[in-house]
């Protein structure tokens, strides 16, 4: 069967269409195989969010595997070529031969899947490079799966009578100005598409933006495909298991393992589970809210008058920091206990691995979830995150937008999100609809850059200087009327909230320019009730905190997984912070900070000025290599929950 040939524009867009169909019966493949682990949730998933993940993810491995053949079929080829049957040959064969490679690649991961619980990724080949069994290991599979071969033979068919050749293009002119139209019209598609959208605010998918699509991260596998798998992973630093320690002599150095309350502290004003009415956790994320911009750690004016009155009816600590530098680093610190070591937890393999979360965990004792961003909601995989970590709701732009309270998309700052104020009212308002307890976080959006606030405001809140104080002004301002609005609300007094940043952002003071005032944020945790303690403790604290610290304070009973400590029943010294940053370990204990690279230590410096650092560090290095390995290890191994 030889089909009518088309245009170059539309025979390129019915073999893409081609690809695309036959990367769904692939897909179809794949759940069939996988049906006795989908089954059970089958009925609780969304068809129709399925079916746009699968396109997402399979639109950018087309477009990433066609590269090639789109540059034979579009570019403005002397007009001779596109009438030689040897061009078309070739590029036929491109065609063939790389969608029969990648659909051949689904299919043996289909068989592979069944060992790993997740789409191949390019670790593979780091990781059986040694590998010399692998060709009898398949040969064996093969003949257990005889259908995906038939099927593979059965895509090849269809690959060869299905392909749509190319007409050439009669007149010199119409040839010339018909490619270079239909190229100059394909890249930026072609990026789009890539790269998962249109938007600036969207980054680049990786394979964690499946979790979005689903319930679980088990489920991810169904939506994405194994060449985008293994492309958006290629070159990627992966975790490796450092070895320091033998396995019982790290559980004895370093566990993040929490056994959780069995019983109520001596001192029980601190455990709420078993009350009456279970308190409700609100924890707001501020986009860039570096200490240096918070008067009330500073000796300088500064920008937070409102934040500065709370913190004096709050606990908080002298030392406190964020566990790395972008808002995709937060999100897993602050909501999971998991910091940035090497690269972005979401950006990596691993961000498919079951996590605990607070929301998770929480819901377990009766909590209602929601996460809330006021950007689309697709934006920085925060959507997919929440959604692993246990949120059981999305509130974004698109929530935002179809409520009538409020004016949509007037409220658009044009660049990233809702304006915060107005986000942060439509927060309050959801809170008040919500059952009790619940647990929920914000991430706010304003205070990045470029810099900008709502026009009336711009004459109000401007500050001289970096005009990112002027942003902080207005979130600060933002806050405040958060705040009025939650407390005339039945549920403020009930409630526990945290109030923390992503990562810091400009830096001027000397104080905080340097490799641990890059990471200084503060944490507030306020207590309408006054049930808890106020001040300044000198507690080290970190954003893996939050989480231990939050799930105790509610008397938590069960054991889960964090790399933190709780902030209230941990003594001075023992207390500890941790980033990563540029290929070396920055580990934070009381007044000192040891500076390791993965093999030794390359520093170590006293916090109190004028005062020389110990000079024995065994401890803190000891200490720091046991979290470092058992971080690796549970990544490697998919152990960040407690069976």
């Amino acid at each position: 069967m030889k089909l009518r040939p088309l245009t170059p524009p539309l025979a390129l867009l019915c073999n893409l269409v081609l690809a695309y169909l036959l990367y769904f019966v692939c897909r179809v493949v794949y759940i069939l195989e996988f049906w006795d682990i989908y089954s059970a949730g089958w009925g609780q998933l969304s068809v129709a969010s399925l079916l746009h993940g699968g396109f997402v993810f399979d639109t950018s491995a087309i477009l990433y595997t066609h590269l090639l053949y789109a540059a034979m079929i579009l570019l403005p080829w002397p007009r001779k070529w596109y009438a030689s049957r040897g061009w078309h040959i070739t590029a036929k064969s491109i065609y063939v031969v790389t969608n029969i490679l990648m659909l051949s690649i689904n299919l043996v991961d289909t068989v592979y899947s069944r060992y790993t619980g997740r789409r191949t990724t390019w670790t593979f080949f780091s990781e059986f490079a040694n590998e010399g069994n692998l060709g009898n290991i398949f040969f064996i599979e093969l003949l257990h799966h005889w259908y995906l071969l038939l099927i593979g033979i059965l895509f090849l068919i269809a690959l060869i009578l299905f392909y749509r050749p190319v007409k050439p293009i009669a007149k010199p002119a119409a040839h010339y100005i018909t490619h270079s139209l239909a190229t100059l019209l394909f890249l930026p598609l072609s990026v789009i598409g890539m790269r998962g959208g249109a938007s600036t605010a969207i980054r680049p998918i990786t394979i964690s933006n499946a979790n979005q699509y689903v319930n679980q991260p088990s489920e991810a596998a169904i939506v994405l495909n194994t060449p985008f798998s293994l492309i958006r992973t290629i070159g990627k630093t992966t975790f490796t298991d450092p070895q320091y320690f033998p396995q019982n002599e790290l559980d004895n150095i370093y566990s993040p393992i929490h056994k959780g309350k069995t019983a109520a502290p001596a001192n029980s004003q601190f455990s709420i589970l078993n009350s009456q009415l279970k308190k409700n956790v609100v924890i707001l994320i501020v986009e860039s809210l570096a200490r240096e911009y918070v008067g009330f750690y500073n000796s300088y004016p500064c920008h937070t008058p409102f934040l500065d009155s709370l913190i004096s009816h709050s606990l908080t600590f002298s030392q406190s920091y964020a566990n790395g530098r972008k808002s995709i680093d937060a999100m897993p610190s602050i909501l999971s206990g998991i910091p940035m070591f090497v690269e972005p937890f979401i950006l990596t393999s691993y961000s498919l691995n079951n996590v605990s979360g607070i929301a998770g965990e929480l819901s377990k004792v009766g909590y209602s979830t929601a996460f809330f961003h006021g950007a689309e909601n697709s934006s920085m995989g925060f959507q997919a995150f929440a959604r692993s970590s246990g949120f059981a709701q999305y509130y974004g732009r698109t929530e935002y937008n179809a409520d009538p309270r409020f004016n949509g998309d007037d409220d658009f700052d044009g660049t990233w999100a809702i304006w915060d104020e107005e986000f942060l009212q439509f927060y309050a308002q959801q809170l008040a609809t919500m059952p009790q307890p619940f647990c929920t976080a914000l991430f706010t959006a304003t205070s990045h850059h470029p810099f900008v606030v709502p026009q009336r405001y711009r004459q109000r809140f401007h500050q001289e200087g970096h005009p990112m104080y002027t942003c902080i002004r207005y979130v600060d301002h933002a806050l405040q009327h958060f705040f009025h609005t939650a407390s005339q609300m039945p549920w403020y007094q009930n409630t526990i909230f945290v109030i923390t940043a992503d990562h810091t952002n400009h830096t001027e003071r000397p104080e905080y320019a340097n490799p641990l005032g890059n990471y200084s944020v503060p944490i507030i945790i306020f207590d309408p009730s006054a049930t808890l303690p106020r001040g300044v403790s000198d507690v080290v604290a970190q954003q893996t905190d939050i989480m231990p610290t939050l799930l105790n304070l509610v008397g938590y009973p069960y054991p889960y997984i964090a790399f933190g400590i709780d902030l209230l029943s941990t003594s001075v010294d023992d207390s500890w912070a941790l980033h990563y940053n540029n290929g070396i370990y920055q580990f934070v204990r009381h007044n000192r900070a040891l500076f390791f690279d993965g093999e030794q230590a390359v520093g170590y410096q006293s916090l109190i000025p004028d005062t020389l650092p110990p000079t024995d560090n065994t401890d803190d290095l000891q200490l720091l290599k046991a979290i470092v390995q058992s971080y690796m290890q549970r990544m490697v191994d998919n152990r960040l929950v407690v069976e």
